[in-house]
């Protein structure tokens, strides 16, 4: 009798999940699809506000979203950083936007990149129009964005975070031992210590060294210009972060990190005053998604290719969340092949990767920059693998908060021997035609030839990273070696150290390029990879998000730590990347 009350119930279920697929999701579809065939050029009416909201991850470039006229109230999860900049700048030369008012979410991104935001806001300001900002909870990142406002506004019973930063690492060694797993590591590099959570419960000297020293250069560059921005002395803003003198709304207000305590409708009411509005007018808000719209590139003839790579390297075509050698070679064959590009930026954001796939897209910039000038513009991170792809450039630009260098590689063979036979029951046997046949196993431990052979593979690649570095940084190897090491350097500390040459920002790095391409006063920029199609982006961004959904209700907290062990899939060969999940919050 269960049985048939069970299969009664599940063909009740496919019923009402049909009959809700036709009248909720098929007329949903009919919906994209017209959005999609007559979508209209959003209008800007005259003393409008552009409105941004200042939440999700902060990403170089990202898809156009099919959903977002369908779901507007869902919010934005990623921000993206190079049309987010294209926008402020418009709207500093838009007569009909009047200011911008900003509210806080929770925005996750590096300070190299809110660093970007920031001074795109201060930009446009000194057009002489107004940034109000407010938030119920304005985090340590968001506040430093907010800080350049006229008015930062802070809800009455919300919360300002501002007790400096923090930089974490996961260790995984505590697991591999209970799983009975052995990491074999080789490496070269005192500070190369990417492969550390896999044999250590800690960090090493060598790790906290550098990581003090970075994050508090970070740090150091933050309360200098948000020192500058609200006109409080330097040692007095380090004494309020330090001892987390702002634990409510009114600390904030006293201390003069904001500049009023009040509700939304108040912030709105101010910006009316602001803009000689009556009470009862309604502001003309206009949000950044829409606005992006309306911000076209200038038409010329002459092209700065900007080549994006954001994400970690691989060989292959990648996918949304890495950069693929092969798709990051077409796409500068691209730009050296067409006539109309006259000069090449590669903007990186990357903590490094596959050195096989570094290797090969810096011969492809070689080759290119043999034709046209091409400029590294390093974002958040440029580190091992990303720091590989800038080194031929002819001019490096780095943000000062960017996290640059870490020039060393390493390479890791997990021992599976143990957890398959004592925690599965599984053993391996078979035969070899040489001695070294089997010499990428898994399946036991390696013996001293074997390990012996792939750490002078990992030396090699080290002594080629480092002669490639010298030379394109026109410095002796000796001299590369010292700053080396896999040390991991800000931009700020790199440029004192040569391995960047200036300080700036993306579209100091645009110019640059037009400048030296001799095509300052005419020219307009085209990005590769060309991103996805709508059609394709609406079914891939579906099936992403469903996955991610149902791994994430399955896990939970868990779901970010085995996230990070599948990330070892990735480690094919000799690795150049970044320490590995540094956190800074």
């Amino acid at each position: 009798m269960s049985f048939f009350k069970s299969v009664l119930s599940t063909i009740t279920a496919l019923f009402i999940f049909c009959l809700l697929f036709f009248i909720v999701f098929i007329p949903a579809m009919i919906g994209v699809i017209a959005a999609l065939g007559s979508e209209e050029m959003p209008v800007v009416d005259e003393n409008s506000v552009l409105y941004i909201n200042l939440s999700g991850m902060v990403s170089e470039r990202v898809a156009e979203d099919p959903f977002a006229e369908l779901f507007p109230d869902e919010g934005d999860t990623q921000l993206p950083l190079l049309k987010t900049l294209a926008s402020i700048e418009a709207a500093k030369y838009d007569s009909n936007i009047e200011g911008i008012y900003m509210e806080h979410g929770y925005i996750s991104g590096g300070y190299a990149a809110l660093d970007e935001i920031r001074l795109a806001l201060e930009d446009f300001k000194s057009s002489g129009k107004f940034v109000y900002s407010y938030g119920e909870f304005i985090s340590e990142g968001n506040y430093y964005v907010a800080s350049v406002a006229d008015e930062i506004i802070l809800n009455p019973i919300g919360t300002l975070e501002f007790n400096g930063l923090n930089a974490s690492v996961t260790f995984f060694k505590g697991l591999f031992e209970k799983l009975d797993i052995e990491a074999q590591i080789f490496r070269v590099g005192t500070y190369k210590s990417a492969v550390e959570p896999y044999f250590r419960k800690d960090m090493s000297e060598a790790n906290k060294e550098q990581m003090t020293s970075f994050v508090n250069d970070i740090y150091d560059n933050i309360l200098k210009n948000i020192s500058t921005s609200r006109n409080i002395e330097l040692n007095r803003l380090r004494d309020i972060s330090d001892q987390m003198l702002v634990r409510k709304a009114e600390d904030a207000a006293e201390f003069g990190l904001i500049t009023k305590v009040a509700y939304e409708n108040q912030v709105k009411d101010m910006i009316k005053t602001r803009m000689d509005l009556a009470s009862d007018d309604k502001i003309k808000f206009i949000n950044l998604r829409n606005y992006m719209k309306t911000v076209d590139s200038d038409y010329s003839s002459n092209k700065v290719a900007v080549i994006v790579a954001d994400g970690e390297i691989v060989s292959g075509n990648g996918d949304l969340e890495t950069v693929g050698s092969e798709k990051f070679m077409k796409a500068i064959r691209a730009a050296r092949e067409s006539k109309r590009v006259k000069a090449v930026v590669i903007r990186i954001n990357s903590p490094g990767g596959s050195m096989v796939a570094s290797d090969v897209m810096w011969n492809e910039i070689m080759l290119t920059k043999k034709e046209k000038p091409v400029i590294a513009s390093m974002s958040n991170m440029a580190a091992s693998g990303g720091y590989y792809m800038a080194m031929p450039c002819d001019t490096i630009v780095a943000q000062p908060m960017t996290i640059t260098g870490s020039i060393g590689i390493f390479g890791m063979i997990p021992n599976l021997g143990g957890f398959l036979e004592n925690k599965l029951g599984i053993t391996n046997d078979g035969v070899s035609t040489g001695q070294f046949s089997d010499l990428y196993r898994v399946s036991s431990a390696l013996n001293p030839q074997e390990k012996a052979i792939i750490q002078t593979s990992v030396e090699r690649g080290y002594e080629t990273f480092t002669s490639k570095a010298a030379e394109g940084r026109g410095m002796t190897q000796d001299a590369i070696k010292e700053i080396a090491s896999g040390r991991v350097w800000t931009g700020s500390q790199a440029k004192e150290r040569g391995l960047v040459d200036i300080l700036g920002t993306y579209n100091d790095a645009v110019q640059l390029a037009a400048s030296k391409a001799g095509i300052a006063d005419d020219y307009a920029v085209k990005y590769y990879p060309q991103l996805k199609s709508k059609w394709e982006e609406i079914f891939s961004s579906v099936l992403e998000e469903t996955e991610t959904r149902i791994f994430h209700a399955n896990y939970g907290e868990m779901a970010k730590y085995i996230d990070a062990i599948k990330e070892l899939e990735k480690y094919q060969g000799v690795q150049a990347r970044m320490p590995f999940e540094v956190e800074i919050r």
